[in-house]
């Protein structure tokens, strides 16, 4: 491809749009599996301990966490491949890449020996997968005209989003039964309420390893490079934008809120009300807050394309605001009695973290040109990628020192409040230096 100009609607209607459409799908479809990946040891976790594995709380949230930490390093450098290598290469090799957490955690989950720091290790190798947002959104954003680019963009993060509910809820059903037989390794033996019960861990990993060979493959034939190079020194300009630093904040509010509570969901509820009799199993409930999260992200793209994106952004911020307040009455309960209102108040958080996923999205393509737009939105996405690393380190520190979750959450409200006001002042308000 030696030249491209969604801008041009004679061209878009002659070809280029099937073109950027083919190249959304195979992506997409990449990008689900990237997710599921990095949050494939979110699911497994809760299951460590009563497989045998010697684990305490806080080991169990630091390997939470540690996906978290590697998906925004990796983010960083992932946000200038574009430029430099192409869409075909970047995302079909990354996409390759992701064969070693799957099979590294398919060996590690059946021997109670393998040692803490190699599953840190393996925990944040699981990160490859949180790092390919950050070059996959850039190249979706070179494909589409600016008119579109909220609609696209939250299409394929939505759905690529899906992949932390999809992880969470084929877990449990994965390492229940014997898929894959004999074939795969033997079973392990889960403690559990009603007494011994037979799992095969390694199930819910293996599963994703030939999708991925698949979606490599697909990357490697289907997607064409959209001509547009520059050195990293070239795409360093966008930091000394004060724009840059601003959407940061703001899509860690909506983006970081949302992978860094679904990292650490399942084992919030285990903490909160795993001590009551007849306590929930956390993966029931746990895959919904990304569920929500995923479906309204996509929903919130053509809202900000018909409102603003600032508009949606604002009310977005003053949802997670209230949501955050209110999951605070429910983090010391007496009873189960008051657990469905405290599943019902985080959807509430996700939900609002969703829309506002999408709506800062739609933002950055009206503040910036179009190579500037694509390595902010790389690099927002790598700040806010942390949010498992940061949410899920603090959110444990902070059960084991106090021995609840409110005081972390009342923090979470107040970050909200000071984003939602930032984002009033400089895109929301009437005469807004910058509306978007």
């Amino acid at each position: 491809m030696t030249e491209w100009d969604p801008e041009d609607e004679r061209a878009w209607e002659a070809g280029n749009k099937a073109i950027a459409w083919r190249s959304l799908i195979v992506t997409t479809f990449a990008l689900v599996l990237a997710f599921a990946v990095w949050f494939m040891v979110s699911a497994l976790v809760v299951r460590l301990p009563n497989a045998g594995f010697d684990l305490t709380s806080e080991q169990l949230f630091w390997l939470a966490a540690m996906p978290g930490l590697a998906a925004g390093t990796l983010r960083i450098v992932h946000t200038f491949l574009i430029p430099v290598f192409g869409s075909r290469h970047t995302v079909s090799v990354s996409t390759l890449l992701l064969t070693i957490p799957v099979l590294g955690w398919f060996f590690a989950v059946q021997n109670t020996e393998t040692p803490y720091a190699v599953l840190l290790l393996l925990a944040f190798l699981a990160g490859l997968g949180g790092g390919n947002f950050s070059s996959f959104m850039p190249s979706t954003s070179l494909y589409f005209p600016k008119r579109l680019q909220g609609s696209a963009l939250a299409i394929q993060a939505g759905i690529g989003n899906f992949g932390v509910s999809l992880v969470q809820f084929l877990t449990p059903v994965l390492i229940g039964t014997a898929v894959f037989g004999t074939a795969v390794g033997a079973s392990q033996t889960l403690q559990t309420a009603a007494g011994p019960q037979q799992v095969w861990l390694q199930n819910a990993t293996i599963i994703w390893l030939p999708l991925v060979l698949i979606a490599a493959a697909a990357a490697w034939y289907w997607l064409r490079s959209v001509p547009v190079r520059a050195n990293f020194r070239e795409q360093s300009d966008i930091f000394r934008l004060k724009h840059t630093w601003i959407m940061t904040s703001l899509y860690f509010m909506t983006f970081g809120t949302f992978s860094g509570l679904a990292a650490a969901f399942p084992l919030l509820i285990q903490n909160t009300y795993g001590g009551f009799e007849n306590a929930p199993d956390p993966l029931t409930f746990a895959f919904l807050g990304p569920l929500v999260g995923s479906a309204f992200r996509i929903v919130g793209g053509p809202l900000s394309d018909r409102l603003g994106g600032a508009r949606v952004t604002h009310i977005a911020g003053i949802g997670l605001v209230v949501s955050a307040a209110v999951v605070t009455l429910f983090v010391t309960p007496e009873s189960l009695a008051a657990f469905p209102w405290f599943v019902a108040s985080m959807l509430a958080v996700f939900f609002f973290a969703g829309i506002g996923n999408a709506s800062t999205f739609k933002q950055i393509p009206m503040l910036f040109d179009k190579r500037q737009a694509g390595g902010v939105i790389g690099w927002t996405a790598a700040i806010a990628a942390y949010g498992p690393f940061v949410l899920s380190g603090i959110l444990g520190s902070v059960i084991g020192a106090t021995g609840d979750a409110r005081a972390f959450f009342w923090a979470l409200t107040v970050f909200f409040a000071f984003n939602t006001a930032l984002n009033w002042w400089f895109y929301a308000r009437r005469n807004a230096p910058h509306p978007c």
